[in-house]
């Protein structure tokens, strides 16, 4: 047996560090430290999204008009047709803190949110683990894989609510009963993004793996008590109930499956809807965390929980089929993985160096404060996407007389920035798709009858983004004309004679 003897200078120190102190900078909350700064340096210091203006103009007007959004305002494909806003409890923080900050404030609430989910799946791989060092390593893996979603997203609200639900489903088997506070989660959550299907699902597979007993090789399953299964059949019923409680009714709680059997178009063009690409970078981290899961399991030969099994199935499969679902595989799989490396990285209390963490805390907050991009940061770093700030004078000084088929991408952007132009497409995808309006944009810039479409349409003007099939086609066709080029975008309108000649 090795037994560790502290200097008595070592001692003294710790002695003289105010008791209070020594939890809040322990090497624990070092490594929670470190972890966020990290976090912070990985995401993109930029607020470039496709949703993220027609997210703060659904919250605008519903706070303004003290109502909310039921039909389509912004495009003239779609306008008065019936939508809902099925995200618009997640899109109030987003605007509060653009209204107080400008662009910093959205930037805010972004690393604000994925700070929090990434803490979270930190907690969660400690729990499984009992080793702060090892859900620690592991949490690199959560950071890689989640980096698909880093940005202004209101799904980074739904993944907040599932770290929540696996943390109250955790604590729960491990005799920690705080689930009376899953319905109210599910009420949130149903109001801030559709991805709340996905902890009903995570719920009904964690009762029904305490409904059977028995063990099965590595997996084993231990019945409820009948108290247990009394309270989780309560909060089951309520947790269903409770996405009910929302200003939208059965037309909300329908919204997940309407995406998942009706919007094929939406999962087959939009890019992190595809089948997760092997050949890239995360691809061949994923295929390497999967591999040390398997090689670990074959040295340790640790036991499963059913539960943990089937979430390990769930997320593993929705990691593979889609690319969006990578975030949902860093919450649901990477905690797991800590207890398989908990045996080689213990963590001796006695050994903590106060002092030493509370320097290294303070330098990480420091950095965080300076590294904090500023607003004209911010939209420098989203030129490259959007147009510039030369471009948005232009075309906020714009009064088309006609319609304006744009970019999909920057179809937010327009409904944010240019309010004057009515858009023709932006990425509320579902209700372009059930009213024939994406098939035809999709035609259109496939060179698959293009200008048929713009007749269609009465288009009298093409804002696109530059070096695109359309906007080469539209350049050598004649009827068309620049009225505005730059880098990244390009304005076109139809002459007059071909407009004349059409009405």
């Amino acid at each position: 047996m090795v037994t560790c003897v502290i200097p008595s200078e070592e001692k003294k120190a710790l002695r003289r560090f105010p008791p209070p102190l020594k939890k809040l900078c322990g090497f624990p909350v070092l490594l929670a430290v470190l972890l966020a700064l990290v976090v912070f340096l990985a995401v993109p210091k930029k607020i470039a999204d496709p949703d993220i203006g027609w997210h703060l103009r659904n919250a605008q007007v519903q706070i303004q008009t003290h109502a909310f959004l039921r039909r389509d305002l912004y495009s003239f494909t779609t306008q008065g047709k019936p939508w809902i806003d099925h995200e618009w409890l997640s899109e109030v923080p987003f605007y509060l803190a653009w209204r107080a900050f400008g662009p910093r404030g959205i930037f805010l609430v972004t690393v604000a949110a994925i700070e929090t989910i990434l803490l979270g799946i930190l907690g969660l791989a400690y729990i499984e683990s009992k080793s702060i060092k090892a859900a620690f390593l592991v949490s690199f893996v959560a950071i890689f894989l989640a980096g698909v979603s880093f940005g202004p997203r209101t799904l980074l609200f739904g993944w907040i609510f599932l770290v929540l639900e696996l943390g109250l489903l955790a604590g729960f088997r491990r005799g920690r009963d705080v689930l009376w506070a899953l319905p109210l989660v599910f009420l949130l959550w149903v109001n801030a993004h559709g991805s709340w299907i996905i902890g009903l699902v995570l719920l009904g597979l964690f009762v029904a793996s305490g409904s059977v007993e028995g063990s099965w090789g590595s997996i084993g399953a231990t019945r409820w008590s009948r108290p247990q299964a009394r309270k989780l059949a309560w909060v089951s019923l309520l947790s269903t109930l409770a996405v009910f409680v929302n200003p939208y009714g059965w037309r909300l709680v329908l919204y997940p499956f309407d995406l998942a059997f009706h919007q094929k178009l939406n999962i087959a063009n939009v890019d992190e809807w595809r089948s997760l690409d092997f050949h890239s970078p995360r691809g061949k981290i994923v295929l390497a965390t999967l591999a040390a899961a398997i090689l670990l399991q074959l040295v340790r030969r640790r036991r499963w929980m059913l539960h943990q099994v089937l979430f390990l199935l769930v997320g593993t499969y929705a990691a593979l089929t889609y690319s969006r679902f990578l975030f949902l595989a860093a919450i649901l799989v990477v905690p797991f993985l800590a207890e398989d490396l908990s045996q080689w990285m213990p963590y001796h209390a006695d050994r903590d160096k106060p002092w030493l963490n509370a320097a290294i805390i303070l330098g990480s907050l420091v950095a965080v404060v300076l590294l904090f991009p500023s607003n004209r940061q911010l939209n420098e770093h989203s030129a490259n996407i959007y147009p510039d700030d030369a471009t948005l004078t232009y075309l906020q000084n714009f009064h088309p007389r006609g319609n304006v088929f744009n970019d999909y991408l920057w179809g937010g952007y327009l409904i944010w920035n240019v309010r004057q132009v009515p858009v023709f497409i932006d990425s509320r995808v579902d209700v372009f798709e059930r009213n024939g309006v994406l098939a035809d944009y999709l035609r259109a810039i496939r060179i698959e009858d293009s200008l048929q479409v713009l007749d269609k349409y009465s288009i009298q003007y093409v804002l696109f983004e530059n070096h695109r099939p359309l906007t080469y086609l539209l350049q050598h066709t004649s009827g068309w004309k620049v009225d505005y080029q730059d880098k990244t975008a390009i304005l076109f309108e139809r002459t007059k004679h071909l407009a004349q000649g059409k009405e």
